[in-house]
């Protein structure tokens, strides 16, 4: 049995403090392409033509609403998100082309399962402004009165 003497005095080995973690590099943010803004401001300016359209910005969003109903949510344009849109699509074939773009997907909350659709402007191979405008009018179409939907058939034959 070793004797006291030949016991380690100095107690338990002090540690070695941690060598502190190299900061990871934070990605650099992707400058949106110079199209995505156009894109949006055109998108909204179709959005706010149509019939009885008004802009509204519930939760800091920028949406454009018929009756007090939203038919496209816009989002935020200073930069502190990506730019994009959400529209609501019933149309099968509209639905299922709009989830086919970039990044595109059913939209949050459970809008998703009524048809509303997300759809990222930023990304390489994002839809063209008029085919973004074609599924506004669409959305449109689906929450507007039918009165607001006849002015605007009436407004496009004449």
């Amino acid at each position: 049995m070793p004797d006291a003497a030949d016991k380690d005095e100095t107690g338990p080995k002090p540690k070695q403090p941690k060598q502190p973690k190299q900061p990871e590099k934070p990605d650099k943010p992707k400058k949106p392409s110079r199209a995505a803004p156009a894109k949006w401001k055109r998108v909204r300016d179709f959005a706010l033509d149509l019939p009885g359209a008004t802009e509204e910005f519930p939760w800091g969003e920028t949406v454009a609403k018929i009756h007090k109903k939203v038919f496209v949510f816009l989002g935020v344009d200073d930069g502190s998100h990506p730019l994009g849109i959400t529209v609501k699509l019933t149309d099968e074939v509209a639905h299922a082309h709009a989830l086919t773009a970039p990044g595109a997907e059913p939209a949050g909350y459970g809008l998703g399962r009524s048809g509303w659709v997300q759809i990222p402007l930023e990304q390489k191979g994002a839809p063209s402004a008029d085919l973004l405008c074609d599924w506004v009018e669409e959305s449109y179409r689906t929450i507007a009165p039918k009165k607001r939907v006849a002015e605007l058939d009436d407004s496009r034959s004449g």
